[in-house]
């Protein structure tokens, strides 16, 4: 076993180094508090709930343990909101709980470490933090486990997953199905709240419920008494430094830009911390699947029985059915043999036979993937697009290098390229705006030959920039910065930085300072960078990408947005300094995350009038995180549904990425049917490094059975040669006649998509596939040539008149749809479904037109 563990964490990166052992003394335990870099900023209130209870104890700093003997030798280990540690530090660990340690822990222990580490963890401690709950809620104790007092009160916390065999409840959640708060074993207690937070649970509650899981591992002595620790490894830290300004005065404040900070341990950017919340990571094991992993592995691969015969239809409808008669029979075959398991996935996981029901998955999975029609088209018209890093285009050196990238694109029929113009503060053209241009960009104008080659192959380029992030460290060791270097435009001018709660310029475990929104100066520059860029450039769109603050976590005292600019604003609209506030005042807090949020909308806002008054045809974008709203606006102050109501934006692009489909639906799928997003498309981004080529095929076919418009790429340097074979055969130029793009020609290709939508249902006709009988037959026809007739008289005279007889058309065949195909949805209820979602995507694709015609933009007809 040890030998498993071991490799599985070496597969992160990881040396493996065993020392010597503990040795736990017969007297009262000691409490061994780990410090770490996430809970330094709430240490004050962990230290306090401390000392109040009256528990011996003594710190451990997490970044001095390498081996088991620097756990301390206090047998009793309390890790208080500890989100990271290293593969050395977690067998260290579970050899320190094996002699004999117990763990007491709280909040997403762990749930920034590499997949190997959580694993370990959620067997040390019997379950791991699921996830947050919406709101506070009522935290009930098991009577059976506690005898303790004071352990009930409300608590803003989360769900704890427990491990079915090795752990019991120790409390529940009072709200709906009871979820598990509170989970112990023999050897840990895990808690569901940040513990010492004081936007998680008063002190009172925190000490009591630490006093009880100490009672519950005591070896005969009081666990209280003198509160000096012994035996300790170091001494109890300090409270980490906050920046203290009177409240009224602004202007004689310095601060200045941190000419050195400690580097922090190497940590998953946000955005992969978001696609761990949603990975479905089916690997051969005997580890037991609880019942959220059932639901998924049946679920999933019923989708993906779906979506395969869904490309499959789509395939034998395009060319006149040439490929109809090809063989079906390996084909039949999979999808037969997926269905049977599907069937007996839930035998198999009520046997506990884990290991039988995850291979036969996998091979089902495995089996469908073959039966892609990879070999032939099946595309519809849809936007196309691919990100082409700023990696890719210095590697490219020259504009005969970068035409090589383009014919690559060109031929696996990408439409829409956005090219990283500005990175890390740094233009990729020579710019009279920009202090600096990249210096890896030499003896040549990287934008002016991107368009150049973009429109002699027929494909969009717009410039990608990054909007409030100045700087990176992973940029400055390529351009031979110190690792600091705050960018730039930040080194030119100090006053316009932003910064985190701590006074630094860096928020913790993150690479990139920020700029301060509110600034004016700052906004001022943006705009007249972006003017530069399409005044200069013949770019047919421009991306926002950074359009918000760095992360955050206010439950965990992790807060930014302090720059100079901000505070003074702030202070003059509500007579404190935002520094001063905390989120324990909920309404203060609450106005500081609105004027945030605030800078950011009205910035979008301001751009967007700006450019298109000198570039009606300027197609404006944005690169956002698929989060919840409401965490969203509290996390990164980045409220994208706004700016979609409002028509700043042609096209959102979420970052929906992630390593399996059923994760990508997951994150996808509530903003591609959401109906908050006024006229706006909807791009879901697919991530391409270390996706297999055929994983990157199925998510694509899953965003063409959703109501959405089209896919992103990211990123051109992960795209790789047999992916490129796939494009080239089911969407690329040599497959298919050029196309319209949907944001330039919406209403040629809503009627593109509707003719498509036609083919498949006559195939089924003439196939007796498609459950439709007399009378309900006759009427179908009749309003599907009906739509067909309104949406050619569109396409073909865009106008407001037009328009209101295809919506009024369309949407009178929507709401009979439903009725019509109620047979054939209990025969492929998938197919039916995605059929559904196409037609929404004809709706959104005229709402687009429509608000395209009210801002007087020319669309061309057919």
């Amino acid at each position: 076993m040890r030998s498993f563990r071991f490799w599985v964490l070496m597969a992160s990166g990881w040396l493996y180094a065993l020392n010597s052992v503990p040795s736990f003394a017969a007297e009262a335990p000691i409490l061994s508090v780990v410090q770490s870099q996430e809970n330094a900023t709430q240490w004050t209130g962990i230290t306090n709930r401390l000392q109040a209870a009256g528990v011996r104890y003594c710190v451990i700093p997490l970044a001095g343990v390498r081996s088991t003997s620097d756990w301390g030798d206090s047998g009793l280990l309390f890790l208080p909101n500890v989100e990271t540690l290293t593969p050395q530090q977690a067998i260290a660990l579970e050899e320190w709980v094996n002699q004999g340690g117990r763990v007491i822990a709280s909040g997403p222990v762990g749930s920034l470490s590499a997949p190997g580490v959580r694993q370990l963890l959620r067997t040390l401690l019997g379950g791991y933090w699921g996830f947050s709950l919406n709101s506070s809620a009522t935290l009930k104790p098991s009577k059976q486990q506690w005898s303790q007092s004071g352990l009930s009160g409300t608590v803003r916390g989360g769900v704890i997953v427990a491990n079915d065999t090795t752990s019991q409840p120790g409390a529940v959640w009072e709200s709906k199905d009871n979820p598990t708060a509170v989970v112990t074993t023999e050897r840990s207690t895990l808690f569901g709240w940040r513990w010492g937070v004081d936007a998680a649970s008063n002190p009172e509650l925190d000490s009591a419920w630490l006093q009880a899981a100490i009672k519950r591992y005591s070896r005969g002595d009081s666990a209280n008494g003198n509160t000096k620790a012994q035996n300790c490894p170091s001494a109890i830290a300090t409270a980490p430094k906050t920046i203290s300004i009177p409240p009224t005065r602004i202007s004689p404040v310095e601060i200045p830009i941190p000419s050195s900070q400690p580097t922090p341990r190497k940590i998953e950017e946000p955005i992969d911390r978001l696609e761990q919340r949603t990975r479905l990571n089916v690997v051969p094991s005997t580890a037991p699947i609880n019942n959220l992993e059932a639901i998924a592995l049946k679920e999933d691969l019923e989708n993906l029985v779906g979506r395969v015969e869904s490309a499959r239809l789509a395939a034998n409808t395009i060319g006149n059915g040439s490929h109809n008669k090809r063989e079906s029979e390996p084909a039949n075959q999979a999808l037969a043999q997926a269905r049977g398991v599907v069937n007996s996935l839930p035998q198999l996981i009520s046997q506990k036979n884990y290991t039988s029901a995850r291979s036969q998955w996998l091979t089902a999975r495995a089996n469908l993937w073959k039966q892609f029609p990879t070999d032939r088209p099946l595309a519809t018209p849809e936007i196309r697009a691919m990100w082409l890093d700023r990696g890719t285009i210095v590697r490219a050196g020259s504009e005969r290098g970068l035409a090589e990238v383009f014919d690559r694109i060109a031929k696996a029929g990408i439409n829409t390229v956005f090219f990283e113009t500005v990175n890390a503060g740094y233009p990729i053209y020579p710019s009279s705006i920009a202090p600096q241009q990249n210096p890896l960009i030499r003896g040549w104008d990287p934008l002016a030959a991107a368009v150049k080659l973009a429109h002699a192959r027929g494909i969009e380029l717009h410039a990608w920039v990054w909007t409030f992030a100045a700087g990176n460290r992973r940029h400055n060791a390529l351009v031979n910065q110190p690792e600091n270097y705050p960018g730039p435009l930040i080194t030119a001018h100090p006053d316009w930085a932003s910064y985190d709660n701590r006074g630094e310029l860096y928020p913790i475990g993150q690479t990139k300072p920020f700029l301060d929104p509110a600034n004016l100066q700052v906004r001022q520059y943006l705009f007249n960078l972006y003017d530069e860029i399409i005044s200069r450039y013949d770019v047919d769109g421009l991306q926002l990408d950074y359009i918000r603050y760095p992360f955050q976590d206010p439950a965990e005292g992790r807060t930014y947005g302090y720059g100079r600019a901000s505070r003074a604003q702030f202070t003059q609209l509500y007579r404190i300094d935002p520094t001063q506030i905390s989120p324990q005042q909920a309404d203060l807090w609450s106005k500081w995350t609105a004027f945030r949020t605030q800078q950011v909308d009205s910035f979008v806002a301001e751009v967007s009038q700006q450019l298109r008054q000198k570039r009606p045809n300027l197609i404006l974008s944005v690169a956002v995180f698929p989060l919840r709203e409401q965490e969203r606006i509290q996390k990164i102050q980045q409220h994208w549904e706004l700016w979609a109501q409002r028509g700043d934006v042609d096209l959102i692009v979420p970052m929906t990425y992630a390593m399996d489909t059923y994760s990508f639906g997951r994150l996808a799928q509530p903003w591609s049917t959401s109906n908050q997003l006024g006229a706006s498309l909807i791009i879901p981004g697919i991530r391409l490094l270390n996706l297999p080529s055929i994983g990157a095929f199925d998510q694509i076919q899953l965003v063409r059975d959703l109501p959405v418009s089209g896919y992103a790429l990211f990123a051109s340097e992960n795209f790789s040669s047999e992916l490129q074979q796939v494009f080239n055969s089911t969407q690329g130029r040599e497959a298919k006649e050029k196309e319209p793009i949907p944001y330039r020609q919406p209403f040629v290709t809503a009627l593109l998509r509707y003719s498509a939508l036609q083919r498949e249902w006559n195939f089924l006709l003439q196939n007796n596939k498609l459950q439709l009988k007399e009378p309900t037959l006759s009427a179908f026809k009749r309003r599907s040539e009906g739509l067909e007739s309104a949406l050619k008289q569109l396409a073909s005279a865009p106008n407001p008149s037009n328009f209101a007889a295809a919506m009024a058309s369309l949407n009178t065949f929507q709401s009979q749809f439903r009725d019509w195909m109620y047979p054939q949805s209990l025969e492929n209820p998938y197919q039916v479904r995605a059929w559904t979602n196409r037609l929404a995507t004809l709706e959104r694709l005229l709402r687009y037109g429509e608000q395209a015609l009210q801002r007087r933009v020319p669309i061309a007809g057919k």
